[in-house]
């Protein structure tokens, strides 16, 4: 191979593969509050995030649009909002809107978000549409978004463009994409020898970490626990949820049986991530159960993925796995992945009048398997 050939195979990598670097700078720019031009479909659209929909910014994008900016919801959004028979994302013009009823039906407001009620005519949103919302739940923001049509003149815009298509593969080229960048011994409180192992990779290039307790032999069912993370619960005993005891119990419990493997996921709010957690948590103040909380804001029932959850325990060495868990779907998720869950081990935290409603709710919702009769019993003595 030719010198020029290698440097120039050299440079290529240095970029990594274009369509999930487009999607990459698609997220930071939405986060960022700046608004990205989407090509679909031979096509140009200018889309932003609807949490900075003030009169003066709507007032900005609709002038770039032609007077065609439209605001783009989510199926559950409309269902909270009494239309349950839609199920595709759905947009009104925002010119007879304004911005509070924008802010409103987008659920940025609060206050207004579980009374609001649609009465401008709604129409099926174009494909781009779909891809900003897709976009907007990559970068943690509200799933609403606000999109309309560019000219090709648009091009000399100061904004990132991005193919609709780079963005609705990201999640399925990102989800396996994991690596191991750094790894060492951690003492526990109820485990001493620990191992701590930093993944980075996954939707956000987040990082993961894999708690490797004692020695687990990879010849034999290892005990395993998806735990995604939870600041409120994990962290300062929040009441509100069973996270915290869930944690604790895992530990001390592989500690007991000689080893095990706690994955820990940057997975704040059920995929939906912290800022989110804590406009559903205001919701819940209100008398919306958790799932109920989460349809309010735009979201389905559960945002969180575990593929790439099973190629970290594969990196690590694991394919035969006992998982400790009340949550039937991560049982299926590592065994479409092809790892071999040979058990199921249920994991209790407490009951109490905090959370009941949202152990229920889980229960009821999600078809976890829990016997709220049974926690009192199983909870741990001193969880903090």
């Amino acid at each position: 191979m030719s010198r020029s050939a290698t440097t120039a195979g050299t440079i290529a990598s240095l970029f990594g593969d274009a369509t999930l670097t487009e999607a990459e700078r698609a997220i930071a720019e939405m986060r960022a509050g700046r608004p990205v031009i989407l090509a679909e479909g031979g096509r140009l659209f200018l889309a932003a995030s609807a949490e900075f929909a003030d009169a003066e910014r709507l007032a900005a994008l609709d002038a770039l649009v032609g007077g065609a900016l439209q605001l783009v919801l989510t199926p559950a959004r409309l269902r909270a909002l009494g239309r349950p028979e839609e199920a595709r994302p759905m947009a009104l013009p925002v010119s007879e809107l304004g911005s509070a009823r924008v802010r409103a039906l987008s659920a940025q407001d609060l206050s207004g978000a579980k009374g609001e009620t649609l009465g401008a005519e709604l129409v099926e949103a174009h494909a781009a549409g779909a891809a900003a919302l897709h976009l907007a739940t990559l970068a943690l923001m509200l799933p609403a978004v606000l999109v309309g049509p560019l000219a090709p003149a648009a091009l000399t815009l100061p904004a990132l463009t991005v193919r609709a298509e780079a963005i609705t593969r990201y999640g399925e080229d990102r989800a396996t994409r994991v690596e191991i960048v750094s790894r060492a011994p951690v003492p526990l409180l109820t485990a001493r020898n620990c191992e701590f192992v930093v993944f980075r990779g996954g939707e956000g290039m987040r990082e993961q970490v894999a708690v490797v307790v004692g020695t687990p032999d990879p010849a034999r069912p290892v005990l395993v626990r998806l735990h995604s993370a939870c600041l409120t619960g994990d962290l300062f005993g929040s009441l509100r949820c069973d996270c915290g005891d869930q944690l604790r119990t895992t530990v001390a419990t592989m500690a007991q049986a000689g080893g095990g493997v706690l994955l820990y996921l940057d997975q704040e709010g059920r995929g939906n991530g912290i800022a989110n957690k804590m406009r559903a948590y205001r919701l819940q103040s209100d008398g919306l159960d958790t799932y109920e909380a989460d349809e309010t804001l735009g979201f389905g029932l559960d945002a969180r993925r575990f593929d790439f959850a099973a190629a970290m325990l594969r990196q690590l060495g694991y394919e035969h796995v006992v998982l400790m868990t009340n949550n039937p779907e991560k049982i299926a998720a590592l065994s479409r992945a092809g790892l071999q869950v040979s058990g199921v081990e249920r994991l209790y935290g407490r009951r109490g009048a905090d959370n009941i409603r949202y152990l229920a709710a889980k229960r009821d919702r999600a078809g976890h398997f829990l016997d709220l009769d049974a926690l009192d019993h199983h909870a741990p003595a001193s969880c903090g």
